[in-house]
């Protein structure tokens, strides 16, 4: 079951990056759901899904996306390199460390937009396809738009299975007479 709402966060997560993508923006900066998704798969899973899942999520917006530089030939893989890199080592990093405060969350989701940003970049200023200049502005914003949203939704991923549970108490908690009729 786990496998099945992994893979299908994966899948909505692109699928919206997709769909909504102009429309994703918290303030100037757009959010990249894909490595949100991502980055929430590696901390509650562990190095290898977080592998799988940025392998998947990253090749599904490479292909879907067209890439960052359509008239010079965008190269499918390099936004799934960046993903499984970032999925790994988030997922390698939640074994090693407490990430379960609001804190540590909102570091992993920076850092691994930081990362990414650096990974993906890098290896299009590496090959020549592009010139990003220093957009350091843009990567903060992003990563703080990221890790805003990633948190919440980790947040709302934790509480949603108590919710349920905390309503039925509140429910029975009035008082209430049980008698046996023998």
């Amino acid at each position: 079951m786990k496998v099945v709402i992994t893979a299908l966060a994966v899948v909505v997560a692109v699928l919206a990056q997709g769909q909504l993508g102009g429309a994703l923006v918290l303030g100037t900066t757009p959010l990249d759901l894909g490595l949100i998704a991502v980055v929430c798969i590696a901390l509650t899973s562990g190095p290898t899904v977080g592998l799988l899942a940025g392998m998947c999520a990253g090749l599904a917006q490479d292909a879907l996306g067209g890439g960052i530089i359509a008239s010079k030939g965008a190269i499918i893989g390099i936004g799934g390199l960046a993903n499984t890199v970032v999925g790994f080592l988030v997922g390698q990093a939640s074994t090693q460390f407490i990430v379960t405060g609001a804190l540590p969350r909102l570091l992993a989701f920076f850092g691994s937009t930081a990362l990414h940003a650096v990974i993906f970049m890098g290896l299009y200023e590496l090959l020549g396809l592009a010139h990003f200049g220093l957009p350091w502005g843009g990567i903060v914003g992003q990563g703080l738009a990221n890790a805003l949203v990633g948190v919440l939704i980790l947040q709302a991923i934790e509480l949603l299975p108590g919710a349920v549970e905390r309503r039925q108490a509140q429910k029975g908690s009035g008082f209430r007479v049980n008698r046996r009729l023998d």
